[in-house]
């Protein structure tokens, strides 16, 4: 039945009623594709949106096929084919016979004949939003510029509908990931311990950007990064993870301090290979965690839990985001940390130090004391030659009993280290260790008159004698040097034995107190690496800054 114009008027003005009243996108669309048909006395009508990656379709609304021909043909169109000619170039396609066209590949089984055809894109602005198909026009005629005319209106008000449908999803989504981000800021400004601080960045991040697997690299001492913390399937067989420093993509976005997205990790020639197949994982974001231009790790989310894997700009931005938040929350959580350490070390060298001044002075003096009595007992037994040898004896244990009162104090504190500096509580502590034992201890120092600051004095001075103890035990070394020099505003401590070696690797870092070196000097900004191996023996190296 042919319509007339004012019918046809009226059909369209219903569709832009629709479009504007209409709370869900897919009835509006439908709405439109019904018309369509109704307008055209087309026997099929569809209405396809072209997904954002702008290669296939995301949605397909149809009309005039009832739900048991709708299942036997089964998946949705992929855009392939006539569609797909529309989908590359947007502009009105009318055909007498599809299977004529070249460009055809024909219909899945089960789906009914077609022959005429008419498709218009749906644009505005410019922007391709999907297309609106036409077949079988009644009678088998074929369809008319009108048609296209009348159709091309109806895409008109489908491309707003679409547009309109998006904006007000992502305005909803950016409201719901607002309030997220809202919620793991106060989240984060209470959390002070760092395990559980790290463990909800991690959450907290894959739910907003919906990954498979998000975690936090830290930077270690050798350049590389260590996986802290990880949200998602098999986590915990991830936590520790060792990522090379040659070939890491966290080591290298660290560097950059920016951020990065991997389509494709297997193409990328930064990303280290072996680690990226143990955790099954196809595409990467990389954002670094940076504080006052300190790069302080990294979080890496992996596989976008999508049809398409790959992240997307807003993920980014969501990413950065919250990054930025988490770097703040870990640094202070890290602050507290690190203060609460420091007083607790001040607390133990206080201590120390009032520990060995009542060694020296009280014990010291008392045992002083009994040997001055000791002699004067020896004097008067001088002629009772058995009860003069246990005063002897006794005279002989005192005497070992004050020097190693004497060697307790100053290994608690020494009074050199408070009174004349670093460089000569060292050269003292070299000849005692020298004296106990076979090790010959050389200290060589380049560090001028200035004395450094007391509380770098105190964790150097540590950290040697620290090392030299570690000689003893492990090392089977015959001597060692200590050399101290000045390298622009830092001191440097390298600490040398030519004893058997061992593989850091391999060898727990608190079984040798490397773990609480670290973190002494890691309180000062400095940091701490060690050489080792079986031929050349162990380097320590110290470096920390003075101002």
């Amino acid at each position: 039945m042919q319509r007339t114009d004012e019918m046809r008027l009226r059909a369209v003005l219903d569709a832009a009623i629709a479009v504007t009243s209409e709370l869900s996108i897919e009835a509006v669309l439908q709405r439109i594709v019904e018309a369509a048909a109704e307008l055209t006395d087309a026997r099929y009508a569809a209405l396809g949106v072209i997904d954002k990656s702008g290669t296939g379709l995301e949605n397909f609304v149809v009309t005039g096929m009832d739900e048991e021909t709708a299942r036997r043909i089964g998946d949705l169109p992929h855009g392939r084919g006539i569609l797909g000619v529309l989908i590359t170039d947007a502009k009105p396609l009318r055909l007498t016979d599809i299977s004529s066209d070249p460009r055809s590949v024909g219909f899945p089984p089960g789906h009914p004949a077609m022959k005429g055809f008419l498709g218009v894109p749906i644009l505005l602005r410019g922007v391709a939003y999907g297309n609106l198909y036409l077949t079988e026009k009644a009678g088998g005629e074929d369809f008319s510029e009108d048609d296209e005319e009348l159709v091309q209106l109806l895409a008109a008000q489908a491309a707003v509908a679409i547009e309109n449908a998006r904006l007000y999803e992502s305005a909803t989504r950016w409201g719901e990931q607002l309030q997220s981000l809202g919620e793991v800021g106060n989240a984060l400004a209470t959390e002070i311990e760092l395990p559980r601080l790290l463990q909800l960045v991690v959450t907290r991040l894959r739910d907003l950007i919906d990954a498979r697997l998000v975690f936090i690299a830290m930077p270690g001492p050798d350049g590389g990064t260590t996986v802290e913390t990880v949200a998602g399937d098999d986590s915990d067989k991830y936590v520790g993870l060792k990522l090379d420093a040659t070939r890491s993509k966290t080591a290298r976005v660290l560097e950059r301090r920016r951020s990065e997205r991997v389509d494709s990790l297997i193409d990328d020639p930064e990303v280290e290979q072996q680690a990226a197949r143990y955790m099954g994982a196809r595409t990467g974001l990389f954002v670094p965690l940076v504080v006052r231009d300190r790069p302080i790790g990294v979080i890496v989310a992996q596989d976008k839990q999508a049809v398409d894997p790959r992240f997307t700009d807003e993920d980014v931005r969501i990413a950065e985001a919250f990054a930025e938040r988490a770097a703040v929350a870990i640094d202070l959580s890290e602050r507290v940390a690190g203060d609460a350490m420091r007083r607790v070390m001040e607390g133990q060298e206080l201590e120390r130090k009032r520990l060995a001044r009542e060694l020296h002075d009280e014990t010291g003096q008392a045992l002083t004391s009994i040997l001055l009595g000791l002699r004067t007992i020896e004097e008067a037994v001088a002629d009772r030659p058995e009860a003069r040898e246990s005063v002897l004896a006794l005279r002989e244990l005192v005497v070992a009993t004050l020097h190693d009162v004497r060697r307790l104090a100053v290994e608690l504190r020494p009074k050199a280290l408070d009174d004349f500096g670093l460089v000569p509580a060292l050269q003292r502590l070299g000849e005692t260790f020298s004296e106990q034992t076979a090790l010959d201890v050389q200290v060589q120092a380049a560090l001028g008159d200035e004395r450094l600051p007391h509380e770098i004095e105190s964790a150097l001075y540590r950290i040697v004698q620290e090392a030299l103890t570690n000689v003893i035990k492990h090392a089977q070394a015959t001597t060692v040097s200590v050399v101290l020099t000045k390298k622009g505003d830092s001191v440097v401590a390298v600490i040398e034995d030519d004893g058997q070696g061992f593989d850091p690797s391999e060898t727990r870092e608190d079984g040798l107190g490397l773990l609480g070196m670290r973190e002494r000097i890691a309180l000062l900004r400095g940091r701490v690496t060690v050489e080792s191996s079986g031929e050349a023996g162990t380097t320590l190296a110290v470096e920390v800054p003075i101002r």
